[in-house]
């Protein structure tokens, strides 16, 4: 069976963390968060809210996260984002991905400068013309965090669909309070990550990450 072009950009589909220097259209954007919307949403609720910030903002947000960063502030997170504790099965996946993007940027597993340096990049949304702070109500439970997901996995498909790369930036959850401060948000607007658009470098080492899904039999069965 020949794969249709739908099929083939979710086959394709992978994390960018290099982009051109070139701006997306406003226009091409509106067009890409319309798509999204068309997610899945239980009783139609629609939940989250993305934040474009740019400019002097974006700036501002990018000094405060590596600020933290770099002095290793601990900080309340809003939401508990991996199982803790970790199940040693997860954790071989976490260090296998990892291993395939420090591979690609020819970074040593000793090298923690070299590593830091790269996940660093995290708060400044590697770079690319286009980023998005995402945000969720505190008063919705799971399935609104389930409903923003395929949202976001809608607008990251439709940007594949055109031609550009994006990348979901989960660091940003390190750091809610700081993400508030700065972007002057309410206590209730809990911070879910941060997204990064824009045309994807393709000749950049760091684009050139492959990592490696679980078979079906490992979440897939039939019963009868």
């Amino acid at each position: 069976m020949q794969n249709s072009q739908a099929l083939q950009w979710l086959l394709q589909r992978r994390s960018s963390r290099a982009f051109l220097p070139d701006a997306v259209p406003d226009e091409l954007l509106q067009q890409l968060l319309l798509a999204a919307r068309r997610a899945p949403s239980g009783g139609n609720l629609q939940p989250g809210r993305l934040i474009a910030v740019q400019g002097r903002r974006r700036q501002q947000l990018t000094d405060a996260l590596l600020q933290d960063f770099e002095s290793q502030a601990p900080e309340q997170e809003d939401y508990a984002y991996f199982p803790r504790p970790m199940p040693m099965q997860l954790r071989k996946r976490q260090v296998a991905a990892a291993q395939a993007l420090y591979s690609a940027l020819g970074v040593a597993r000793d090298d923690r400068a070299g590593r830091d340096a790269q996940f660093a990049r995290n708060y400044r949304f590697f770079d690319a013309p286009v980023a998005l702070v995402v945000t969720i109500d505190s008063h919705f439970g799971p399935g609104g965090y389930m409903d923003l997901g395929m949202t976001l996995y809608g607008l990251q498909l439709a940007a594949a669909a055109m031609g550009l790369g994006s990348c979901a930036i989960g660091a940003l959850a390190s750091y809610p309070a700081t993400v508030r401060r700065v972007l002057e948000l309410p206590e209730h607007q809990h911070i879910v990550c941060g997204l990064a658009l824009g045309w994807a470098d393709d000749a950049a080492p760091v684009n050139q990450t492959h990592t490696t899904r679980a078979p079906i039999a490992e979440w897939f069965q039939t019963l009868e």
